[in-house]
This record gives structure tokens, C-alpha cells and sequence, in this order.
């Protein structure tokens, strides 16, 4: 279960596309910074390069000179209730049929029921605990179903793309969960497909060269823009794309009943604000919860004698500035933030949190000295940061401190690839509003409304028909999240099950110079 970035590339036959990938995994690394990985394929071969770590720490020069390949993928994530061992990052492969390497970005919610069924009936072991790697290994009983028929083209044989089609829409009613991939067959081209409900980003875009068209996959549209690819367009709900080798793209619609509900907390939280996820501006939509939190507060709060609102860098301070501007009050940066240190509710333990906060963060006195100050936050999960951050504000001098959330409160966990704790250690659980301001210090505290944040955003974006709201409503897209798992994946997700898992990481990378793939026919 991961939370994650990826990326695949199909350049022309004179390119190496691993800088390239090399570069979007930087630009993605706000989406997991436990595990990093590339493949790529020259001459029929795979060459890999994974380890645990961030992007910079996990390839050096030598890694990358030695993935060769005009095609390649790439993959950097953190865990959700997996663990964190090498073995685990992505991307995956299997060496039948064909042979296919693997990145995914979200989570099943029934891979447990399907890896049981790849063992008794399909005759398929799974290696590690990863959902991943059962997705990978369905995709690929389903294509060895279909049996190797190739077809010809102006006398060349070439892979029957109608058979990953065939194979695709079988995944999807195989498997339920959020669900964005890229993967390759060696020698034949790159795939990439997107869960029927669209619940995590992908999208695709082209660059034209001498040589001819390049392509490019990859979770968000910032890491095309930063290649200097051009978007075509978001990979629809349950469709299915397939770029040759030799340049050419075939497109297919792989479920019949599919329908766009991104998840929500993407724009609210997750994603860049740099970039557009189905047709909809992540800034844009920050821009317009400070706008509707704004309204909020003056109905609410008509005298609230607000001096200066202050952001919770980085992820709160889109909101802020429009929260400020509709408001009509001053707003100011008074915390500098250290941005060597990682996002704190990632973090397996409370009391590893508590003190990353103390590192995060550090107050400007002067900004707070006698003030009543409202500070803006994206959400508030376990309280621990929150109440850390209010702590700092009157320890600087701060008169009052109000404290706003551009989200609704958490309640319910993210069962589709973001990593939220149990139930029981979201501060909102079982509290009211006013209870909870108490306990983070709060001497008043602004949630976000449901309806406001659908609206805010909606604006903009391409036949939404709805969105993934779970965390908020506890309303699951998929249909057919039972008490029964979530109360599994609590027991996977709290504190003692992350450090558990934390002192029996194995870290060492994976580093294949060229894995050839055979056949087994």
C-alpha cells in the first residue's frame, strides 16, 4: 500500500531516457520519500537500479550511465501499511510472460483476497506483502491467458496490443482500490492505465524531436512540465494506453462503467500546486478553500479582531493568502521552516513527530508579539503538530490564536493510498469542534465545510463525477470497504505497527545491471 510518484518515459530509439526520469522522480518526490527506483529497456533487457532513500541518495552517475534504454520507468513512494524493505520498492517485474516491470501509485482493498486466489488457482506466488506486486502479477496471469499471439504490421511481427487491453479490463474487475500504473514489456513498448473510479492522478504528454515523438506518463502534470513535455490529456477513469517503442500510441476504454472521482485530498493537501489534476488547478483550488474559509469566518466571527494571518508553511499557505485577502487583514510569514525534515504525520511514532515539529518549525517573535494572530493549516490529523504550532505562537508573544483548517475534520481513514492513521488517532474522532480547538490550544477553531470544499474544487475541472471524500464522510467510492477491513488496516496503520515494522527494515538496495527476462514457453 503506498502512497506514491511515477513516471515513464518512451523516447525515440537514439535517446536514454534515465536522465529524464531521473529529473521526474525529483519533481515527484513530494510523493514518497521512503523508496526510490528506475527501470529501463535496451536490447530486450531490463536494467534496474532501487533502494530506500530519497532520489538523490539513491542513484549516482554510475547508476544512471548503466540504465540504458530508450524507454523507462520510475517509481518513489513511502509506505502506508506496507513495510519498508527494499525488496518492496518499485518498480516490481516478473519474468513471465514477456516480461513486465511494474510502478504503482495507490492502494487495493482486496489484495489479500487476490493474492489467495493467484496461489490456489492461478498458480502464482507472491513474494512480499506489497499489493503491488499482486497487481503486477495478475496483469500478468491474465495476458499469459490470452497466450503470445503477435501481430504483423508491414511485415514486422509486433505485440497485439488488443491482448493488454483484454488483459487490463480483466485487472478491473479482478481488483478494487485506488489504482494508477505504468509499466513496460521488454522489447515492445510502455502501458499505462488508471482505476475506474480515477482516484489517483495520472496523466500524459508528448514532445516532438528530429528523431521523432517522445512520450511521457507520469502522476502529475508539473513533472511534464518540468521535461518539457506538452500535456495532451489526463488517462481517463479505467482506460488503458499503450505507447510503442517506435512512437505510436493506441488508446483503449477497458471498463464499462467508469466514472471520475479523483480523490479530494490531492487538492487539498498532497499534490503540487503547480500542477492540474483532471482539468482542475491545484492552486487554484487552495486559492478558492481560503476564499470560502474566509466567508466562513466573517459569518461566524463578525468582530474577531484579527490582526494578522499567518500561514503553516508550506501546504497552508495558498489558502492563507486568499483567506487573508477576502478577510481584508495584513497576513505574514511567522514561521521559518527547515525544509531538511520530512512531513510529519508520515512519521511512524507521536513522540518522533512531536520533536520533528520542535525541528520543523521556528517562530519569528517579533511577527506575533501582542497580537491576536489566526494561523492556517491544510488539515489537522493527529492534533500533535497543531498543537505544537499554537504552543510556539504564544510562547512568541502571540495575544490570542485562532487556527483554521482548509479541510473538514479527518475522521475516517484513507483506504485508497494515503497514509492516515487509525481512527482512534485522529484528534477528531469522537470530539466536537470546540473540543478540539481545546485540545490544540486553540482559542477558537475554523473547520472547513464539506459543501465548500467540493465546490472549491470543482471549478474548472472535466466532468467530475464526483470525488473521493472518504476521509471526510466515510462514504467509499468503491463500494465494498467493510468494518471488518478497516478495523485490519487500523491494526496495520497505528503507531506500534509502524515502529515494529521500522526495526525490522532492510534496506539494501537493489542494483541489476541487466536482467535478462526469459520466457517460460
Amino acid at each position: 500500500m503506498q502512497m506514491c510518484g511515477i513516471i515513464g518515459i518512451v523516447g525515440t530509439q537514439e535517446a536514454t531516457v534515465a536522465p529524464l526520469i531521473y529529473d521526474g522522480l525529483l519533481v515527484l518526490q513530494h510523493r514518497g520519500q521512503d523508496a526510490a527506483g528506475i527501470v529501463t529497456c535496451a536490447d530486450g533487457q531490463f536494467h534496474a537500479r532501487k533502494a530506500n532513500g530519497l532520489v538523490r541518495d539513491v542513484f549516482y552517475k554510475r547508476h544512471i550511465e548503466r540504465l540504458t534504454g530508450s524507454m523507462g520507468i520510475g517509481h518513489v513512494r513511502y509506505p502506508t501499511a506496507g513495510t519498508c524493505s527494499t525488496a518492496e520498492a518499485q518498480p516490481l517485474y516478473v519474468n513471465s510472460p514477456y516480461g513486465i516491470t511494474l510502478a504503482h501509485n495507490g492502494n487495493l482493498v482486496n489484495a489479500e483476497e487476490q493474492a489467495h486466489k493467484l496461489y490456489q488457482d492461478d498458480l502464482r506466488h507472491v513474494n512480499t506483502s506489497s499489493d503491488s506486486e499482486v497487481l503486477l502479477n495478475v496483469l500478468a496471469h491474465e495476458l499469459q491467458k490470452l497466450g503470445k499471439r503477435q501481430v504483423r504490421i508491414e511485415g514486422e511481427l509486433y505485440f497485439n496490443v488488443q491482448q493488454l487491453f483484454q488483459a487490463v479490463r480483466e485487472v478491473h474487475y479482478r481488483i478494487s482500490g485506488g489504482y494508477s500504473i505504468v509499466g513496460m514489456i521488454t522489447g515492445m513498448g510502455m502501458f499505462a492505465f488508471r482505476d475506474p473510479h480515477g482516484i489517483r492522478p495520472l496523466i500524459y504528454g508528448k514532445r516532438e524531436t528530429e528523431a521523432g515523438t517522445e512520450w511521457c506518463v507520469a502522476s502529475e502534470s508539473v513533472a511534464l512540465d518540468s521535461l518539457g513535455f506538452e500535456t495532451v490529456r489526463d488517462v481517463e477513469p479505467g482506460e488503458c494506453l499503450f505507447f510503442m517503442m517506435s512512437g505510436e500510441i493506441y488508446e483503449m476504454q477497458c471498463h464499462s462503467d467508469a466514472k471520475r472521482s479523483p480523490c479530494i485530498f490531492e487538492y487539498v493537501y498532497f499534490a503540487r500546486p503547480d500542477s492540474v489534476i483532471d482539468g482542475m488547478s491545484v492552486h487554484q483550488a487552495r486559492l478558492n478553500l481560503g476564499e470560502r474559509l474566509a466567508h466562513k469566518f466573517e459569518r461566524l466571527k463578525p468582530n474577531h479582531g484579527v490582526d494578522v494571518v499567518m500561514p503553516i508553511p508550506d501546504s497552508g499557505r495558498i489558502a492563507a493568502m486568499q483567506f487573508a485577502e477576502t478577510l481584508g487583514v495584513p497576513i505574514r510569514e511567522g514561521f521559518v521552516k527547515n525544509r531538511y525534515v520530512g512531513r510529519t504525520f508520515i512519521m511512524p511514532g507521536q513522540a518522533e513527530r512531536e520533536d520533528s515539529v520542535r525541528k520543523k518549525l521556528n517562530a519569528i517573535p517579533s511577527e506575533f508579539k501582542g497580537k491576536t494572530v489566526l494561523l492556517v493549516d491544510d488539515s489537522i490529523v493527529r492534533g500533535n503538530t497543531s498543537r505544537k504550532i499554537v504552543e510556539m505562537a504564544r510562547a512568541a508573544g502571540a495575544e490570542k490564536v485562532y487556527f483554521a483548517s482548509s479541510s473538514p475534520p479527518l475522521i475516517h481513514p484513507n483506504v485508497y493510498g494515503i497514509d492516515m492513521p487509525s481512527r482512534s488517532e485522529y484528534i477528531a474522532h469522537g470530539k466536537t469542534p470546540d473540543e478540539i480547538g481545546q485540545a490544540i490550544g486553540a482559542d477558537f477553531l475554523l473547520y472547513q465545510d464539506i459543501d465548500d470544499l467540493l465546490a472549491a474544487c470543482s471549478e474548472g475541472s472535466i466532468d467530475i463525477d464526483g470525488f473521493d471524500t472518504s476521509c471526510f464522510t466515510g462514504e467509499y467510492v468503491t463500494g465494498d470497504v467493510t468494518e471488518e477491513y478497516l478495523k485490519l488496516l487500523e491494526a496495520k496503520r497505528n503507531d506500534a505497527a509502524k515502529m515494529e515494522r521500522e526495526n525490522g527494515n532492510n534496506g539494501e538496495p537493489v542494483d541489476v545491471d541487466s536482467i535478462e527476462l526469459h520466457n517460460d514457453d
